[in-house]
């Protein structure tokens, strides 16, 4: 590394893109910071134009300046898309001199551009590394981030969403099924209890016998001992289909007046030729 005056406003430090040049002092606006030098090359000469490297400063198509001699500290000098200094070519004098095109900072590294050829051929397949373009790579990768973040955010509130309904669906289903059961139980409980008076009701009707009697307009009568007279049931059937044949029943024995707590009633079931019979 060269040694540099402690009078220059300038000295070689470390930077993100490898050595740079920094401002010791503050440098104004316009001021010529360093001169940019080395051996000229005719590229009209096959030698001088066999050379390739970095550091090379076309000046004209013909003559170009080969900066990559050590003693050339303004090739420490790197490149940026927002620089704070120019190159101020001379071409007739065959000379090159950095300018300040801003007011420089002590501490700050002076930079300028080094053109669009340069940047093509070397620094975009690396990627510029400048401080501008540096940020626009942050600012970049921030929204890259957010947008993962966004979307991630979004299809977790749509999953959410999706599992509420699934859940408000299966609570749905789980209250309608309740609810079925619970009506089923109070429709069976409905049938198993009922009324009182109307289970007596259906009680005695599925008990009770119903007996219709026809006695052609009058009813039968029948002599019971000690002068006491009954009325008796002449025809009875029960309410079902009629059969061809009827069932007898005997007739039942007289009793005593003496065996009689009370008088009492006796139904005697006939056929309706009895009763006709009788009626006659």
């Amino acid at each position: 590394m060269p040694e540099i005056s402690s009078k220059k406003p300038y000295r070689i430090g470390r930077s993100p893109t490898g050595l740079g040049l920094f401002a010791t002092k503050r440098i104004k606006k316009g001021t010529r910071i360093i001169r940019y030098f080395g051996p000229l090359l005719d590229s009209k000469k096959k030698k001088d134009d066999a050379i390739e490297n970095k550091y090379l400063f076309e000046l004209t198509n013909r003559w170009t300046i080969d900066g990559s001699i050590r003693e050339n500290v303004a090739r420490y000098i790197n490149h940026a898309c927002k620089p704070n200094a120019e190159s101020d070519v001379r071409p007739r004098k065959r000379k090159v001199f950095i300018r300040a095109i801003k007011n420089i900072e002590p501490g700050e590294e002076i930079n300028y551009d080094y053109g669009t050829d340069y940047f093509k051929a070397y620094l975009k397949p690396i990627g510029c590394k400048c401080v501008a373009c540096e940020k626009k790579r942050k600012k970049k990768r921030a929204e890259a981030r957010a947008e993962r973040l966004r979307l991630k955010a979004k299809e977790q509130k749509k999953a959410e969403r999706k599992a509420q309904k699934e859940a408000e669906k299966r609570a749905a289903e789980r209250a309608k099924a309740k609810k079925a059961k619970e009506k089923g139980k109070k429709s069976n409980k409905a049938k198993l209890e009922l009324k009182p008076d109307r289970k007596r009701k259906l009680d005695s009707k599925s008990k009770t016998l119903t007996v219709r009697a026809k006695t052609a307009g009058r009813p039968v009568k029948r002599k019971v001992a000690g002068g006491v007279r009954a009325n008796v049931a002449v025809s009875a059937r029960r309410s079902r289909p009629k059969s061809t044949s009827s069932r007898m029943i005997p007739p039942q024995p007289a009793i005593a007046a003496s065996d009689m707590a009370a008088p009492e009633t006796s139904i005697t079931f006939v056929t309706p030729d009895e009763a006709q019979q009788a009626s006659g």
